[in-house]
């Protein structure tokens, strides 16, 4: 049996014996060194022509000792699962820097370092092995909005930019011994889409697969992403990539995070996941929140069986999820519902059709092959109106819009 399978089956094996606690906040500790440009320059990066101060990544190539020593203190604070510095070590994030190039090489080494302190701590707690997740971060780009309020339809990213961009730091992850990809902080969940795809396409060009966390975020009180969908109109338009976890991360305290974490654990079919912030940021952006408060609220989320895996973003320290740990070490993990099968959508809101379900109303016009309208709109490119088209039909009572471009005279997947 491989290294990668035997952890791969003792991950499956601690899943279902107890609540896994993952890491806490990389950047936080970071900030505790006080590095200046130099140090994260380092001496291969002496002479770049950009500033490279706050690029936390790059931490990996030129100051590794330190980023090897926080995710000690984690795994010495009681975490399972240690994740890659690599939030931002996409060719998207990293252009910022003009550092795009460095993309894959961070990605790589990001994982091989925190294989090592993983497989260092394995051997001192042979019964108990550490886990590395390879982290795809968001992007600094959003695919669904546009950054321009003056051109709705403009963006900044496509969907195939992103996947190729996502498949480039897969690999690197794969490549340098990371036992899961976890894709977190979605603020946008077609971001989160182009993620999944680029990492199953890398899986079957590799002949290899990973278990796949993913964690959305809500970012204020209305209890949507950022692109305006509620965690269960999130969690059905992920779903097909059957994560061995979902769960929600940053933006909210822990006690802001209850009510869509309990709506999570009784909607979805695997293991639910959380790692809040310590609090909400004070006027300084920092956060208040102590590691024996922040405990208080996350063993509640435990007592009341919302949790498979928990640990800690913006704000926390080893300290936090030391306390975390202890705090939810009495408590079984939550047990995976059936969930009984339905054709579950979304849009910004689930819409779910049961044998219970009246009748449901389907848009027909945008569909080329059923309006010769539409059908005009779309082959003389003029897509504004073509959208007037959806929206008339939503506005009459349409619940699901039937798009379809499959005509012999179209490019249709164009």
């Amino acid at each position: 049996m491989s290294d990668l399978t035997a952890r791969l089956n003792a991950l499956q094996q601690a899943l279902q014996q107890r609540i896994l606690i993952l890491d806490g906040g990389m950047g936080t500790m970071i900030q505790s060194f006080k590095l200046e440009e130099a140090d994260y320059r380092g001496a291969r990066f002496a002479d770049w022509s950009q500033d490279v101060k706050g690029n936390n990544d790059l931490l990996i190539l030129t100051q590794p000792d330190k980023i090897a020593a926080i995710e000690r203190a984690y795994l010495d604070a009681g975490a399972d699962i240690i994740e890659t510095n690599t939030f931002n070590a996409t060719r998207v994030s990293q252009a910022d820097y003009g550092m795009q190039e460095l993309a894959y090489e961070l990605n790589l080494e990001g994982a091989r370092l925190a294989r090592r302190v993983c497989d260092e701590k394995t051997a001192e707690t042979p019964d108990r092995p550490r886990f590395v997740a390879g982290v795809l971060g968001p992007t600094s780009r959003t695919c669904s909005l546009s950054p321009d309020v003056n051109n709705p339809g403009y963006r900044n990213v496509t969907f195939d930019q992103l996947v190729e961009d996502y498949s480039n730091s897969t690999r690197g992850l794969i490549e340098g011994g990371s036992d899961l990809i976890l894709i977190e902080t979605i603020f946008d969940t077609l971001n989160a889409k182009a993620a999944i795809f680029a990492v199953q396409g890398v899986f079957e060009e590799l002949g290899i697969e990973l278990p796949i966390m993913i964690s959305g975020t809500i970012t204020d009180a209305s209890g949507r992403t950022l692109s305006g969908q509620t965690t269960e109109a999130f969690w059905n338009s992920i779903r097909h990539a059957q994560p061995i976890s979902v769960g929600l991360n940053c933006a909210l305290g822990a006690t802001e995070l209850r009510p869509y974490l309990e709506e999570l654990a009784a909607k979805a079919d695997t293991h639910v996941s959380a790692h809040p912030n310590a609090g909400l940021p004070n006027a300084f952006g920092e956060y208040d929140e102590t590691p024996e408060e922040m405990a208080v609220v996350v063993e509640e989320f435990a007592a009341a069986g919302f949790l498979n895996i928990v640990g800690g973003c913006c704000g926390t320290t080893p300290a936090h999820i030391q306390a975390i740990a202890e705090a939810v070490a009495k408590y079984p993990p939550r047990a995976i519902p059936q969930i009984a099968p339905a054709c579950r959508l979304s849009g910004l809101e689930p819409f779910t059709i049961t044998r219970e379900s009246l009748f449901v109303n389907v848009g027909e016009r945008t569909n080329i092959t059923g309006s010769a309208r539409f059908a005009r709109l779309i082959r003389e490119d003029n897509y504004s109106e073509a959208l007037e088209v959806a929206l008339q039909q939503v506005e009459a009572g349409a619940q699901i819009i039937d798009i379809n471009m499959d005509e012999g005279m179209l490019d249709s997947k164009a």
